[in-house]
């Protein structure tokens, strides 16, 4: 992916042109971030293993953690390594992308055959381990908040893919279902956009204050962004989303549209409960009467409507950090990762 399209492909474009020298600096940072994913990822010696490694990579992706490591930097003395720290909060994604997959069956990602058709499920789970053991090597670098901020992080990355796997209307202990995927998508999605925004601006020397505002800026933009793909995984098309459609009902994932369609009265309402209520949605004709039945209810209006919700929120914290141009663009970030899904 040519890295200088990234943010033409946010959508992101119309505020990072008002500020053309940071414009700049965040499309040569981004630059950057892909020269130093794929120095990490190399292993000398075995090429199989640094194609495998570099796969997802090469595939490209929105970058959306990078650029939010990057743009959290802008607000400090500059002198700290962001390069470092962007590559950092990418490289655990793309690992966790690797173990998604293989837990998913997924055949595609990001457009391109998955790791485990390519390689087979036990090479893919390694590999995603290998890109893991990369992202501590640059962790290391960066000192003990960083590890300490990679930890924490996946440690809650793990927890809401185990929560995801508890079917949510029969063991999730004190909590509701709907409260109960908000925590998935908290954990799963946010924590890592809450740690890109910490980081980066904690190695770039910013105030505690700004610091914290930055990481709590994260976990609401991506439970709104979490939002967004639970909407496109059952709105979009194959082709547009870059890997199967319906995924989550295929998984037995009951996602925030789920929750919102299934409290719906009436006969498509009652043939989802039937449907999504035996779990996984093995059949493929099955699926897809469940996504027709899914896209005609009020579930998707309901949960964009939610997404908008948390998306304001972060956009009200973004407006109180320090008046610098990347101000202008977490704002208007909040903006994209809900109009994705409209």
């Amino acid at each position: 992916m040519n890295t200088t399209t990234i943010v033409t492909e946010l959508g992101l474009d119309p505020v990072v042109e008002r500020h053309v020298e940071f414009a700049a600096e965040l499309r040569t940072g981004l630059a950057r971030v892909e020269e130093r994913l794929q120095e990490v990822l190399r292993s000398p010696g075995h090429p199989e293993l640094t194609e495998a490694a570099t796969h997802l990579v090469r595939a490209g992706g929105k970058r959306l953690r990078p650029l939010m490591a990057l743009a959290a930097a802008a607000f400090g003395d500059g002198r700290g390594d962001a390069i470092s720290a962007a590559a950092l909060v990418e490289l655990v994604h793309v690992a966790t992308l690797y173990h998604d997959d293989v837990m998913d069956e997924a055949p595609m990602r990001h457009g391109v055959t998955s790791a485990n058709s390519l390689w087979g499920n036990k090479k893919a789970v390694l590999i995603g381990d290998y890109v893991l053991a990369c992202a501590a090597r640059v962790g290391a670098g960066l000192g003990d908040y960083a590890l300490r901020s990679q930890a924490k992080t996946f440690g809650r990355l793990v927890r809401g893919q185990f929560l995801e796997t508890t079917w949510p209307f029969e063991d999730c202990g004190r909590h509701a279902p709907y409260e109960h995927h908000i925590q998935v998508m908290a954990d799963k999605s946010a924590s890592l956009i809450a740690m890109a925004g910490r980081l980066g601006a904690q190695v770039s020397g910013a105030d505690e204050r700004t610091i914290e505002t930055l990481g709590q800026y994260g976990e609401l933009i991506g439970v709104a962004f979490q939002i967004s793909d639970d909407v496109l995984d059952i709105s979009a098309s194959t082709t547009d989303l870059g890997k199967s459609a319906g995924t989550d009902l295929r998984e037995g994932v009951v996602t925030l549209p789920m929750l919102h369609a299934l409290d719906d009265e009436g006969p498509g309402a009652a043939r989802l409960r039937e449907i999504i209520g035996h779990g996984p949605v093995s059949d493929p004709v099955v699926r897809q009467e469940a996504l027709g039945l899914l896209r005609e209810s009020a579930g998707v209006v309901r949960a964009l409507a939610e997404a908008h919700g948390y998306a304001a929120k972060a956009r009200d914290l973004a407006l109180g950090l320090p008046d610098r141009p990347a101000r202008a663009l977490l704002a208007g970030l909040s903006a994209f990762v809900v109009d994705r899904g409209e």
